[in-house]
């Protein structure tokens, strides 16, 4: 049995607010060791699963904030930028049993500690067919097409329930709960270690390969914060405006879809100026 664990950083443990998470500063070096500790945890209880291999793929922004060193000397991990599938990259490869969503976060314009989608500000809406959509929403279609299950989600509270609509059979463990986008009730390390480490064994035994799944055609609509972010990502083929600020695209597949959105966001994201946006 081979796990894909998929690691955000805002729904880590004792995450709150951007310092926590902006590489280079005095607290993201802090919360690496929580992420860490989160992230080995889910490994270890898929380990005591029946696991043969867990992989990590990091999925926060530079994607080299975990500490390799504090890991199980079982895990493998995948760091660094740039991947083809991006947060699930390694899922392509037809080896993954099933993947756990860890240090996951609501979606923009939703409630919820830190939340957004992708992009810390400027997106604020993203909707797959009409439904508003989490990383969670987006990264679960993607692995789907490859017959591959969600079995755990962590993160807050707010997220965890997200999780719900999206993977409804997964395990979930809220490593805090929501108070405002930069505030929590977060419970100590030891404490969701255990319950991480609990929840993984269980969910191991929902890995199982599915038949891949196909959804067919999906649109995805981008909203931004500002009318030039709009403008400036329609340079992507097919992506079209659909209003001052918000823009959407048509993909055959959902790996198309979650490769074109990639695009759009790394297009806004150097369109941003400083102070202005």
């Amino acid at each position: 049995m081979k796990i894909l664990i998929s690691a955000d950083m805002e729904g880590a443990t004792g995450v709150t607010w951007p310092a926590d998470v902006l590489p280079g500063t005095p607290q993201w070096e802090r919360c690496r060791a929580l992420f860490t500790s989160d992230v080995n945890a889910a490994a270890l209880g898929f380990l005591d699963g029946g696991a043969d291999e867990v992989l990590v793929n990091e999925a926060h922004s530079t994607m080299r904030n975990l500490l390799l060193e504090q890991l199980d000397p079982r895990v493998r991990m995948l760091t660094g930028r740039h991947k083809a599938l991006s947060m699930v990259e390694g899922v392509q490869h037809g080896d993954v049993d099933g993947i756990a969503f860890l240090g996951y976060h609501a979606g923009a314009g939703m409630e919820g500690v830190l939340a957004h989608t992708y992009l810390a500000n400027q997106i604020t809406g993203v909707w797959l067919n009409d439904v508003r959509a989490s990383e969670g929403l987006l990264n679960a279609r993607v692995v789907a097409e490859y017959g591959v299950p969600v079995v755990l989600v962590t993160g807050d509270d707010v997220a965890c329930e997200d999780a719900l609509g999206y993977a409804p059979e997964a395990l979930k463990v809220a490593v805090k709960d929501h108070v405002s986008r930069y505030a929590a009730v977060c419970r100590t390390p030891a404490r969701t270690a255990g319950d991480i480490r609990a929840a993984a064994k269980e969910a191991a035994s929902l890995a199982v390969r599915r038949d891949p799944v196909d959804e067919g055609p999906c649109t995805v609509a981008v909203e931004f914060d500002a009318e030039h972010l709009a403008m400036a990502v329609t340079v992507v083929p097919g992506v079209a405006r659909i209003g001052e600020r918000k823009v959407a695209y048509t993909s055959g597949t959902m790996y198309e879809g979650i490769r074109t959105f990639k695009a759009v966001t790394t297009i806004a994201s150097s369109a941003v100026e400083e102070q202005y946006g």
